[in-house]
Order: structure tokens, then C-alpha cells, then sequence
């Protein structure tokens, strides 16, 4: 990346705010959310995904390549080859997640495994196997409630209010061969044109227009716009692990997904826990939510924390920064 992203200022960060809410849309409506003109957005809205200081995809559902489930893996490494191993897990395109974290453990990933695939071969001779590796913990995820992409809406004063909704599980029979070219191409560039896209898979500008509406509304796929958090000015990024009475489980994720700061919760199948990722402006933010939201939620009974150093991978794609920082720390 050859631009800092210290070097971002409030109308960058606009534009990047707009793009979260829609990463399709046009200038014009990127210039009007943003509050400047249509030639200055434009100009530094595509110097700024030219250089990698945010990334538009097209997301794919867990089902994308055929019925799956959804595994958190929490990996210990041997001291200092945690960026030798996050560089090999990140070619690994399974991994809808992947994150270096501080805690009792080094890494954390989701791993989407496909239902005819072998769990014990996938963990013990392709992630346990990769060197530097000490130890994978591994948990089944129940129940997404919340996946939230446009986490920095809060900087846009004319943005509309977040619609929580419950992660939509896509079924298989609903891509075709044709659906996932479409969603690679546009999983590469979810600004690419419909004509470029139709160009490359050998259909006409309307059909790709309309297939990709149809995925989108069916919420099959997700365009998002991947940043750093630090580059919005947000301080925290913070995946708790939270212990929840049984009767209660389900009433505490439906409250903790209302809140906007939260980007996710799920329900895992171990120790009553839900997995929660908050990214908030401040630490004095995560005091206040883990104090006065989170502490007196009833059926709480505790929680243990990590902070999210760096991200590789989120919605199965890969994300513009990484690289940098991994080359900055190896030898």
C-alpha cells in the first residue's frame, strides 16, 4: 500500500463510510453522502482502492460451493512464527476469517468445511501440520444473528438507521455454475461494471445484472467495502468470548445484536458462549458498553476478551493491508 492510512482525512474517511453503506454506488451518491463534489469523491475514492487502503468485494454465503459448517479455529503458535504461519493459512481460501489476535491464543479463524469433507483431515493434516503450528482449538458455530459490514455508518450524519437483521443461510441449489463465475470476477472488484463482468463470462450485460440482483436480493451475497478500523479512527476491534446462562442465550445475542458498535454474534456449541466482535472509536467506548451494556445483561455470567491486531481475511477475501505488515515483521 503506498499511501498510509494515518494520512487519511475526514473526507476520505466519508468516502470510505459511504462506500460500507453501498459499495456500488456512484460517485454522485458517494459525493452527496460524503458532502463534497462528484470530481473530488471520484478522485480520491479510486486513488484510495488503487492503493489498496480499502477493498469492495462481493461476498459469498457458506453455502456458495455446497452445504457447509462454520468453524472457529483458535491457534497457538510457537513464539515469533505467528506472521510465518498467518502467511501460509491466508492462501488457504476456505477460511472466511482470519486474524492475528493478543490472548491465550495467537490466531483466529472461521473455517467454512463443506459437509462431504473431513473434519479431522482438514485440521490435523493441513492446519496442524503447518509449521510453527502448536495447537488448534476448534468449536462449531450454531447460529450466526448478526454479520455486519457497514460498521463506520456512524460518520455519515445523513446515513439511515442500521437494519439488524439475522445472517440469511443461502441454499446450494440457489448458484449455478454461471452465479459463481459471476461472484469470483466480482469477488476480485465488487465495482466492477456489468459489462466487464459480462464480458468475461460470455453473457450479455443484462443477464450478469440481472442474476447478481437476484443473489443479492435473496442476500445469497454481500457487497462490502473491507478497512482497517484504525484508518476510521476506530481504536478498538475486540472479539469476546461471553458465557451466557442457557435460558438466557438467546435473548442476550438478540440485545448484544441491536447495538451498533457490535459487527457480530454468534451462538457456539461449546461451553454456552456466544461470540461477539465489537469495533468501537475508543477505549473509554468499550469500557462504557462492556460496564453498562454488557455487564448488565441478565443471564451473563462472564467473558474473556482478545484484540484484533490484524486481519487477513474476512468474507472470504483477502484483505489490501496485510501483506505489508507481514513483510515489515519477518526477518
Amino acid at each position: 500500500m503506498s499511501s498510509s492510512t494515518d494520512d487519511l482525512d475526514d473526507l476520505d474517511r466519508r468516502i470510505i463510510a459511504a462506500l460500507q453503506s453501498d459499495g456500488r454506488a456512484s460517485w454522485t451518491e458517494i459525493a452527496e453522502l460524503s458532502g463534497s463534489s462528484v470530481a473530488t469523491v471520484a478522485r480520491r475514492g479510486q486513488q484510495l482502492l488503487r492503493e489498496g487502503v480499502v477493498r469492495v468485494a462481493a461476498i459469498p454465503g457458506n453455502n456458495h460451493a455446497g452445504a457447509a459448517d462454520l468453524f472457529v479455529l483458535r491457534i497457538t503458535c510457537e513464539p515469533g512464527t505467528q506472521m510465518e504461519v498467518l502467511a501460509e493459512l491466508v492462501r488457504h481460501s476456505d477460511l472466511r476469517f482470519l486474524g492475528l489476535v493478543t490472548g491465550p491464543y495467537d490466531i483466529l479463524a472461521e473455517l467454512n468445511l463443506r459437509r462431504e469433507e473431513s473434519l479431522q483431515a482438514r485440521i490435523v493434516e493441513r492446519i496442524l501440520a503447518i509449521k510453527g503450528v502448536q495447537r488448534c482449538d476448534t468449536d462449531l458455530t450454531l447460529h450466526v444473528y448478526k454479520v455486519s459490514h457497514d460498521w463506520s455508518r456512524q460518520l455519515l450524519s445523513d446515513a439511515p438507521p442500521e437494519e439488524v437483521t439475522e445472517a440469511h443461510q443461502c441454499d446450494p441449489s440457489h448458484f449455478d455454475a454461471v452465479d459463481r463465475q459471476i461472484i469470483d470476477l466480482m469477488r476480485e472488484d465488487g465495482r466492477s461494471s456489468f459489462r466487464t463482468v459480462a464480458a468475461e463470462v460470455g453473457l450479455n450485460e443484462s443477464t450478469v445484472r440481472r442474476r447478481f440482483e437476484a443473489l443479492l436480493g435473496r442476500g445469497c451475497i454481500l457487497v462490502t467495502t473491507l478497512v482497517p478500523a484504525p484508518a476510521l479512527g476506530f481504536e478498538s476491534e475486540i472479539v469476546l468470548n461471553i458465557t451466557v446462562a442457557p435460558p438466557f442465550l438467546d435473548s442476550v445475542a438478540r440485545t448484544l445484536s441491536a447495538y451498533r458498535g457490535v459487527r457480530y454474534v454468534a451462538a457456539m456449541l461449546s461451553n454456552n458462549a456466544l461470540m461477539c466482535e465489537l469495533i468501537l472509536p475508543t477505549t473509554q467506548d468499550l469500557f462504557e458498553f462492556t460496564t453498562n451494556t454488557l455487564g448488565r445483561l441478565e443471564g451473563v455470567q462472564g467473558w474473556t476478551a482478545s484484540v484484533v491486531l490484524l486481519v487477513l481475511r474476512r468474507g472470504f477475501v483477502e484483505t489490501p493491508w496485510w501483506r505489508g505488515s507481514i513483510e515489515t515483521a519477518q526477518p
